[in-house]
Order: structure tokens, then sequence, then C-alpha cells
């Protein structure tokens, strides 16, 4: 009463203005804090992000000969000459010519390529036959070569047995790649102890078509075990194994060996005299496989 109408509407504007300007004011206030929760969310879920693609080791992996035990100069190559002179070979490895010939993987393989390049001792001139007198020398050197392993010749490098129980105790899956026969492998593996040794797979001998460097051994491992290659870790000693492993996608840290202190080794993520010295655990694996 007493107010006109054109008083009562800019009366009622006035008030409308100012509910609007107040709802406007909460709306802005909810976006912000809808932004805020946003930002935070994303901020979260960047950390998570960093976490997840920062995994460390998941596996561990050992080559055999020169990495388990050095095992090459003082057993292998005793073995192999012992099997020569019991077949009456005249045929002698001196510790030089079986060094050249570790570049070649593999025993039959190394045998083959040493009297293709010598010459066949006599009688043996058919593909055939050849192929039958490195079976029948391989079988009597990995006999021999159990028997100088039994003997004690053949200590474990320092290192190998206590980052295999480290890897072990924290559930990590363990395996061993190797161009050796696999009774061979098996009687090196048997030296860690039986509680541990059960634990570890053996992939060796001629598993796979193509032996190291091609990558077919860390292959097989890595579909058998469902490993994922960017976070395993592969122990090495030579030009040959490294390739291999890094052909398959994986890690390799190189323990230098009596037959391999001068080969490239540039490709390798970490390179050391030994395990046991350079202090390579579980945990310094974790760093070196989050930095690749």
């Amino acid at each position: 009463p007493g107010q006109s109408l054109n008083g009562w509407v800019r009366g009622r504007g006035t008030q409308g203005s100012a509910k609007l300007g107040r709802d406007g004011f909460r709306a802005n206030l909810g976006r912000g804090a809808a932004a805020g929760r946003t930002r935070a969310q994303c901020a979260r879920a960047r950390a998570r992000t960093v976490v997840l693609s920062a995994k460390g080791i998941e596996a561990l992996i050992f080559d055999c000969d020169g990495v388990l035990a050095d095992t090459e100069r003082d057993a292998h190559r005793v073995a192999f000459n012992i099997a020569f002179e019991e077949n009456n070979l005249n045929t002698v490895w001196s510790e030089e010519r079986y060094g050249k010939l570790l570049e070649v993987g593999g025993g039959k393989e190394r045998m083959t390529a040493h009297f293709n390049e010598v010459g066949w001792p006599e009688g043996y001139d058919s593909e055939e036959e050849q192929k039958n007198l490195v079976k029948n020398l391989h079988l009597r050197k990995t006999e021999l070569f159990g028997q100088l392993v039994q003997q004690g010749r053949i200590p474990l490098r320092p290192g190998v047995k206590d980052l295999a129980e480290e890897a072990s105790k924290r559930g990590l899956p363990l395996a061993v790649c190797s161009t050796s026969n696999e009774k061979a492998v098996a009687q090196i593996v048997a030296m860690m102890g039986p509680g541990l040794s059960e634990k570890v797979k053996i992939f060796a001998g001629d598993v796979v078509p193509k032996k190291k460097p091609a990558p077919d051994i860390y292959n097989l491992a890595k579909e058998q075990l469902k490993l994922d290659p960017k976070t395993t870790v592969v122990v090495e000693d030579s030009y040959i194994g490294l390739e291999a492993a890094k052909e398959a996608g994986m890690n390799c840290v190189i323990t230098k060996s009596t037959y391999t202190v001068d080969e490239d080794f540039s490709r390798a993520d970490k390179v050391v005299d030994d395990l046991a010295s350079s202090n390579t655990t579980i945990d310094t694996l974790n760093e070196l496989v989050q930095k690749a």
C-alpha cells in the first residue's frame, strides 16, 4: 500500500538481482570447489602413474657357465680334452684355443666349428658320421663334467647364492638360461642347495633351435614364465649372452669371467667383476630397472 507499481517493480528487480548475485556466487564457488577436486584427482592420478611406471625387478635369470660358476677353463675345457683323449683324437684345446671357441654358443656347435676349421678326424667323412662323433663326445664330456662338479672342483662365484636367496625370499621367479647341456646345468644349480635350487627353472641345451646370441632361450623363458622383459634382469658374462638378453628386451648385468674380460659390453645396463664385490642386490637391481 502507498507504493507505486513502478516502485514495486524496481524493488522486486533489486531483490531479484541480489538473489541472482547470491546464486551466481554459490554456483561459482561450487564450480571452483569442483575444479579444485578435479585438479587434486588429476594430481593423484599422475602420482599413481609415476608409481606404476617405476616398477622394479620382477624376475631374475642367470646364465650358467661363467656366471653361476667359472666353469669354462677348469671344467668344460678339461672334460672336453679327456673325452678327446679317450677317443684317440689327438686333439687338445689349450686355454687360448678354448677362449676363441667360446665365441660359438653350445658344446656340440663348438666341436663342430673346431673340426670344420682344422679338419675332421680320419674315418669321419660323412655328415652323419660327424654328427654321431660330436653327439657321443658331448655325452661323455657331460659325464666327465659331472664328476668334476661332484669332486668339488667348481665353486659358485661370489654373490651368486646370496642374490638368488634374496630374490627367492621376495617371491621373484628364478631361472637359468644356458646353451649347455641341461644335466650339466642342473648339477651347477644344485650347488645352491636343495631348498633354493628347487625354485630355479632351467632352460638349457637344445630346447630352442637357435642358441645365443639369438634371443630364443630368453624368449622361451619369457613365454613360459609369463615375464615382462622390461622388469626382468639377466645376469650374463659374455658378449653373446648379452646380445641374447638385450634382443629379448631384458635388462642385463654383466659379471666378467676368465674368458670374457675384454669383450664388448657396451649394451649392458651394468658391468661388474662379480656380484659380491659390486654389492649387487635386489634393491640395486630395482634401481637399475626403474632407470631403464
